[in-house]
């Protein structure tokens, strides 16, 4: 059976994640969480205080990317990868919404962008591979096979990341996720360099009102027929 690149875009807290993991484990894929990969870069530039409410530090942190090396690890026991800054496992302390605060703004940096591309070119230079993020089917693989869009209204995302926090321990207002979810958005699909759209191609999910259980359905009918097509 041929492989395909699967490549899913789409706004935050729209659940790109967690379909892509269900769709690489059934078709036996691999799964690359591009937007880890940025929190991780995101929570170096806190760590070293590159970025903080009132500033950003371009340039430093620019200068100081050959020091941040990325890597997935597969957890047997979660069933996923995952990411791991410079050696340390910082998948818990990555999505905070601290770090959700800022990684648009660290993402929006062009030179953040270049680095972390080329390293998911190369991930899925031989197919077989699952992608989410933001550019994935506009900028890192413009020509896969099958590209999806995910969207859901701004509200129905707060919520479900509220409760995700909420869960985890987390002491946060819905007001404020809703507030970083808008803030995300806009900064997303405004930014310079590769901003957040839908990609020629891309078939768009709304799964404003869709159950976890019909959006994989119907997304797994889509990846079975580009394969046999």
């Amino acid at each position: 059976m041929k492989k395909i690149t699967i490549a899913i875009d789409g706004f935050s807290s729209t659940g790109k994640s967690t379909i892509a993991k269900q769709l690489a484990k059934e078709l036996e894929y691999i799964y690359v969480d591009t937007g880890a990969m940025y929190r991780a870069v995101t929570l170096y530039a806190l760590r070293k205080k590159y970025i903080d409410a009132d500033n950003f530090s371009i340039n430093d942190l620019v200068s100081d990317l050959d020091n941040i090396n990325l890597k997935f690890h597969y957890n047997e026991a979660l069933g996923f990868a995952e990411m791991y800054l410079n050696g340390e496992n910082v998948e818990k302390e990555i999505r905070t919404l601290r770090v959700s605060d800022f990684v648009s703004k660290v993402a929006a940096v062009p030179e953040v962008r270049y680095q972390l591309v080329k390293q998911q070119q190369k991930m899925g230079e031989d197919k077989g591979i699952v992608m989410d993020g933001r550019d994935i089917g506009t900028v890192v693989f413009p020509d896969a096979e099958l590209k999806l869009f995910m969207t859901a209204s701004p509200e129905k995302r707060a919520i479900r990341r509220y409760k995700e926090l909420i869960e985890k321990g987390d002491d946060v207002k819905y007001e404020d996720v809703l507030r970083n979810v808008q803030n995300r958005d806009y900064i997303d699909s405004h930014r310079e360099d590769s901003p957040l759209r839908q990609a020629e191609g891309a078939i768009a999910i709304d799964n404003s009102d869709m159950g976890l259980k019909e959006q994989f359905e119907r997304i797994l009918n889509l990846a079975n027929r580009t394969i046999n097509a």
